[in-house]
């Protein structure tokens, strides 16, 4: 079908069908330039960046949390607080259920690991995301189109336009197997109108069935498979980075409970002491009034020098049993203040463990999540290495297409014709080659991982080496905070007998008073060392148990996994499909004592001088014990 336009002439009149469909044009060309305004106005191209821009902070930091009472320091007066008995295991407990976010002890403080219990769970959204490399792919496609094309009729006379309109549409599915292989199946039409080759309109269905198939490059299942099973492979390193943070997060825990018990132990002594020395100023005074023979004003000046020093010795120990509470607060996922002062109750054991060295060697290595993972990234590089051997390798293809034409329309004298798709039908076989001239860029990468491959596995030796030297060093501090406690332990009772008969001999007039100064500072400090080597030896108990890799595993700790409904393959129309939401670890079993009690208390806090309030003469206590005499020739 067509039309003529008229030819042009000069007269003015003849200009309006020149602009036979301005009004159509200066449309789309204001639609398109309100379009473009828009887009350049969205992403600010018609200016220059020339100023630094930032949000406000109050319109960043939309989170926010309700304040806690103001904490407790040695300078807060007045303040009466409860006291809460808590076991260690109540304390891992509370630590489980506040571990989103996994915190590891640094001091008296605790900071954020980086790992929190959903990182697994989305290193697994990887793995699927590989698989959809072979999900069938199904297209859509249709466009409708029309052309004009001016032209002179065959006298040269007068210009004619020539239009040709239709719709182009088709459908396709393809797939990729594990093998490299791809198959494509599609179906199209063309329908055209109005004159085209003899028809009036027409139809040009086609039908096609097409398979290519890699022989080198991209063939094989190792090679096609190797993205799904590296993204298992990081899912797996996921779970054993977080099951390492929560190694560490339960042996700060423990750390920090010990701590606490060690400084409320140490403050306990710091009190006695100053107690102690309080009777010393005392007793020096009520000599000095009483005129007894030796009592003078010097030795009244060195007991109140120890007195005050004593006073910033015990205002440490308090801050010191503050901050670790804090720490252990920290670790547990408590505010700094909430109901009352922490009291640990569980006592810390005095039982020495001996350890068998070729089995704690042989499970460290069997069972350290850190080195679980060295072997799980060697793993992934060797599936790299094949992945990057198989495109290491020219492309060689083998491909077939198999093609069904049909054609049908009205023709020009009215009638109509119609070929079937299986009367026209055409076939394709043959390989396609191609390869650079070097692979120079394929082989470097095949080289690259074969060294990181080497890498890996002088990794896992140097991990090996680092693991025995590190369960040397905990067994070495294990036997020693024992040894040690139990050599603490008898100087303790020794300091405890020398306080006393110091005492008697300086209150008796037959010993210096710096001696006595000296037996409280001495019986205070082995109090202390022997509350920290126990301690310490119950600490290095549970950091050799991480060392091992067994801590999770000894204290009954285990995880869950927890689901939540998201949108799946199938898309929104179809039901949400369960996937993983996070790891969340679960109460442990118990494992430690209870006593009831303030846990210092099973240092047997009540074994030391109960002085009365002192005269002028000896406490009872010093006159029962009797010390001899001197020996008048010496």
């Amino acid at each position: 079908m067509s039309h003529s336009i008229a030819a042009p002439t000069s007269i003015p009149g003849s200009m309006s069908s020149r602009f036979e469909h301005a009004p159509r044009m200066v449309l789309f060309v204001l639609a398109a330039f309100a379009a473009g305004s828009s887009v350049a106005n969205a992403q600010l191209l018609p200016d220059d960046e020339r100023h630094i821009r930032w949000h406000q902070e109050d319109s960043v930091s939309l989170f926010h949390r309700s304040t806690g009472p103001a904490p407790v320091t040695v300078a807060t007066e007045g303040i009466e607080q409860s006291e809460r008995l808590m076991t260690l295991d109540e304390a891992i407990r509370l630590t489980l259920q506040h571990s989103e976010v996994i915190r590891v002890l640094t001091g008296v403080s605790a900071v954020s690991s980086g790992q929190t219990i959903y990182d697994t769970a989305i290193a697994t959204t990887p793995i699927d995301q590989a698989k959809a490399v072979f999900d069938p792919v199904f297209s859509a496609n249709s466009s409708f189109r029309h052309n004009e094309f001016p032209g002179l009729n065959g006298l040269g006379t007068a210009i004619i336009g020539s239009q040709t309109g239709g719709n182009d549409s088709s459908v396709g599915l393809s797939d990729k197997n594990t093998t490299g292989g791809t198959i494509n199946l599609g179906f199209a039409n063309a329908w055209d109108n109005p004159t085209v080759a003899g028809f009036l309109n027409r139809n040009a269905p086609a039908a096609s069935l097409s398979y290519t198939q890699p022989l080198l490059a991209g063939f094989g299942r190792d090679a096609n498979t190797a993205p799904i099973i590296i993204a298992r492979l990081q899912q797996e390193q996921s779970y054993f980075l977080f099951k390492d943070a929560m190694q560490e997060l339960v042996r700060g825990t423990i750390s920090a409970y010990w701590s606490l018990v060690q400084a409320r132990t140490e403050l306990w002594a710091r009190e006695k002491q100053r107690e102690l020395l309080k009777v010393s100023v005392d007793i020096s005074e009520a000599r000095l009034r009483a005129q007894v023979k030796d009592a003078n004003a010097g030795n009244i000046a060195q007991a109140k020098l120890a007195y005050a020093n004593n006073a910033a010795n015990l205002i440490a120990a308090r801050a010191n049993v503050l901050q670790r509470e804090d720490a252990l607060r920290n670790m547990i996922g408590l505010p700094p203040e909430d109901d009352g002062r922490i009291v640990p109750s569980s006592p810390p054991t005095r039982d020495q463990i001996q350890f068998v060295w070729e089995e704690i060697n042989q499970t460290a290595q069997s069972r350290r999540p850190d080195l679980i993972e060295l072997n799980l990234i060697l793993m992934a590089d060797q599936k790299r290495l094949v992945q990057n051997r198989n495109l290491a390798q020219p492309q060689l293809d083998a491909v077939a297409l198999q093609q069904w034409n049909g054609l049908s329309g009205r023709i020009l004298n009215g009638n109509r014709l119609s070929s079937g798709l299986d009367e026209n039908n055409s076939w394709t076989m043959g390989v396609n080659f191609s390869v650079p001239l070097s692979l120079r860029q394929s082989r470097a990468q095949v080289r690259n991982q074969e060294l990181l491959i080497a890498k890996d596995r002088a990794n896992i030796q140097q991990n090996l080496h680092r693991i025995e030297h590190l369960l040397a060093t905990s067994l070495r501090s294990v036997d020693q905070n024992f040894l040690q406690y139990e050599a603490f332990r008898d100087a303790r009772e020794a300091a405890r007998v020398n306080l006393v008969y110091q005492g008697a001999l300086v209150f008796s007039g037959r010993a210096i008073l710096l001696n006595y100064l000296q037996a409280v500072s001495d019986w205070g400090n082995a109090i202390a060392s022997e509350a920290q080597t126990l301690t310490a030896y119950n600490t290095e108990l549970a950091g050799l148990e991480l060392q091992t890799g067994t801590i999770l595993e000894t204290h009954g700790i285990r995880f869950v996994e927890e689901q939540f409904a998201s949108i799946g393959t199938h898309g929104r129309c179809f039901e949400n499909e369960c996937y993983p939401r996070d790891l969340r670890p679960q109460e442990n079993n118990q494992r430690y004592k209870d006593s009831g009690e303030a846990a210092e208390n099973a240092f047997n806090l009540d074994d030391f001088p109960q002085l009365r309030k002192p005269g002028p003469q000896l406490p009872q206590e010093f006159e029962d014990l009797n010390p001899p005499k001197p020996d008048p020739t010496e």
